[in-house]
């Protein structure tokens, strides 16, 4: 089968996801074999390539917003029948019977394990999952729109929740890519006032278009105080710029697995029991949640299409800013 490997992480312009032709494996205990239709293109994915996050294991395929239909199905398997559409996302695997996992926090268990990062992922045109982490997905969204769903939207969705944004609230949103451009629906939707900070103009008059009251630059003050705050841009000035923009008893939300380092900033800035909290992965739960309101607002996504033997091309493409939504491979 084709698919696009990384077996060593370099400057994503210099081209190092290889296309390999690999042998296919039937599934394994528990496991479903998928047919890829599509898979997003995530900024976790760029950061992998060129090695600002550095590899579990090498080779490997990467990619972790994954649909396609099962076509095969390993012993043990239950509930899923040849051809049925499934999704694959980040999280892959977690132990099951730890503390955190028994709480339902299974997106912190130390064992777990991560589609593109312990396992190979969705840059291929096939790919074996765990068939207790695949996920349904709603039959109004078509393959290319539901890959950005996979992370961007489930991320973006966890991201708001540890936020705690409550409705009629003032958010601010620092950053204005994929994920961004879903969770502003999802926020508007909880009926509260978005504000947005970005560096493009252009996606600051998207911002305005899709409900929010403010935008501008990441060095501007919104016109209130926020409620709560979550930044999507990996730089770690932007924390700072969003911490500075909280009311007293604010929460912001990190929403990265890798971030530059953050500036030093006076304490005043924390004080007034203004909270800074970290984004880690997601549960099947969320997951769940997200897909189903997803379905019923219904979420739009943005999403360019990219051949799967351009995987560098479109993550050089999203490394410079020029994807206009979310970046996704097609295998057809």
């Amino acid at each position: 089968m084709p698919a696009m490997v990384l077996s060593r992480p370099g400057p994503i312009e210099t081209g190092p996801l290889r296309l390999e032709d690999r042998p296919d494996h039937p599934p394994g205990p528990g496991e479903l074999l998928l047919e890829v239709a599509a898979c997003g293109v995530c900024r976790t994915d760029l950061q992998l390539a060129e090695g600002d996050l550095e590899a579990r294991r090498l080779p490997i395929v990467l990619g972790h917003q994954v649909v396609g239909r099962v076509a095969a199905i390993g012993p043990g398997v239950e509930g899923w029948a040849q051809g049925d559409r499934a999704g694959v996302g980040w999280l892959g695997g977690c132990c099951g019977e730890c503390e955190r996992c028994l709480e339902g926090r299974e997106n912190l268990c130390p064992a777990a394990r991560f589609t593109g990062w312990d396992a190979d992922g969705g840059y291929a045109t096939r790919m074996a999952a765990p068939a207790a982490f695949a996920l349904r997905l709603p039959d109004r969204f078509p393959d290319l729109a539901a890959a950005p769903l996979l992370c961007g939207g489930v991320i973006g969705y966890r991201a708001l929740r540890v936020s705690g944004i409550r409705p009629g609230e003032r958010l601010g949103l620092y950053g204005f890519g994929a994920s961004a451009l879903l969770a502003i629906q999802v926020a508007v939707h909880w009926g509260c006032e978005v504000f947005v900070a970005t560096r493009s103009a252009a996606e600051q008059q998207r911002a305005l278009d899709m409900g929010a009251v403010w935008a501008g630059g990441y060095d501007d003050p919104p016109p209130a105080p926020l409620d709560a705050a979550v930044t999507f841009a990996p730089a770690g000035e932007v924390v700072v710029a969003a911490l500075r923009a909280l009311d007293r008893g604010g929460v912001l939300a990190v929403n990265a697995i890798h971030l530059d380092r953050i500036p030093e900033f006076p304490y005043q800035l924390l004080w007034w029991e203004r909270q800074i909290r970290s984004v880690a992965n997601f549960t099947r739960r969320d997951a769940a949640e997200f897909l189903d309101l997803a379905a019923r607002l219904p979420l739009h996504t943005v999403a360019e299409a990219f051949p799967l033997d351009e995987a560098n091309t479109a993550l050089a493409r999203l490394k410079r800013g020029e994807v206009s939504g979310a970046a996704v491979l097609v295998t057809h």
